[in-house]
């Protein structure tokens, strides 16, 4: 619908009106007046033709200019369709293992074999896409934990910087502790209700400084609420020299630190064996970290003003320009 700021604008409209009936005409010189019986002549001498019947046409053009200003400044609006504001005061980290095992193709998309890390993004895609309201970090951990993204709004920037994630980056080694204590870190001085970890790995703590019972000490004294998934299949085949095996891809993944964990903080131990239970996961999240609605509402704006003050100016423009040419041409 269209909607306009400052609507009292619109009383300055009758002011040219008022102005030429309140002002007292230039009063006329008493000078001698040449009485002649046709204006023809004169008209042929300058070359100009009368201009009494565009008088009233100029009149017009001027009451439609200033129309069109007084429209753009009263900042004319086009308001949209009302949008809930779902704002939740939700803290939410995603810590995402980039150890050299993550390179294990035990997983299918579309009849395609990829590996864990490709799996986790593509899973996780959706996830962050649901998440309105959540303020979302990213942490990637090797060898060494970091910081990828800090908290943000901007799901987007989430999104692109996991896909952006590379195998081996933060080293070949796994350091669960390290990861859990820097989202300790980074979540204890924040004063929002809830604070979330995703914690997703697929091994167990080979490096690093912080045990991680200890990091989930400290976590559960922070507030803080971790969930930790397992990823990788338990069963695939290996080709081997006297034909294929049957083995356990994810027999270093250390299950009993991450329910652990897990039950220290609060939070849940989820288990992905292939793409289906990883998407289910995700959906549980869903329901246990609910996206919360505000109740509160706002109307996207798109301002028209200079429309109006576009066509004000063109015509102003033009019409002085007409009077120049007018007065050049006497």
């Amino acid at each position: 619908m269209l909607n306009f700021e400052w609507p009292w604008v619109f009383i300055a409209l009758p002011l040219p009106w008022l102005l030429r009936w309140l002002l007292r005409p230039v009063p006329a010189t008493d000078g001698g007046v040449l009485n002649v019986p046709s204006l023809q002549q004169f008209q042929v001498l300058s070359g100009v033709s009368a201009a009494l019947p565009g008088r009233t046409s100029h009149v017009l053009l001027y009451a439609i200019a200033w129309l069109l200003l007084v429209t753009g400044t009263a900042r004319p609006q086009w308001l949209g369709d009302a949008i809930e504001v779902p704002v939740n005061g939700r803290d939410l980290m995603l810590a995402v293992d980039l150890s050299e095992s993550m390179r294990e193709t035990d997983f299918v998309v579309n009849s395609r074999p990829v590996d864990r890390l490709e799996a986790t993004k593509l899973v996780a895609r959706d996830f962050i896409e649901r998440r309105v309201g959540d303020r979302l970090g990213l942490i990637l951990f090797g060898q060494q934990a970091y910081l990828h993204v800090p908290l943000t709004f901007d799901r987007d920037t989430v999104r692109q910087l996991l896909d952006e994630a590379v195998i081996g980056i933060a080293g070949r080694q796994t350091a669960i502790g390290d990861a859990l204590g820097l989202a300790v870190k980074r979540l204890r001085e924040e004063e929002t209700p809830h604070k979330v970890l995703i914690l997703m790995t697929d091994g167990r703590n080979t490096a690093g400084e912080i045990e991680p019972l200890r990091a989930a000490d400290l976590a559960a004294e922070a507030g803080l609420t971790v969930h930790t998934i397992g990823i990788g299949a338990d069963e695939a085949i290996q080709r081997g020299f006297f034909g294929t095996v049957r083995i356990n891809p994810s027999q270093d993944l250390d299950e009993t630190t991450l329910k652990a964990i897990a039950e220290k903080t609060g939070g849940r131990y989820f288990r992905a064996r292939d793409t289906a239970e990883f998407e289910q996961i995700y959906h549980e999240l869903d329901k246990l970290e609910p996206t919360e609605h505000s109740g509160e509402h706002f109307r996207p704006r798109r301002a028209l003003f200079h429309w109006p003050a576009a066509g004000a100016l063109m015509l102003f423009g033009s019409l002085l320009l007409s009077a120049t040419f007018m007065r050049t041409q006497r």
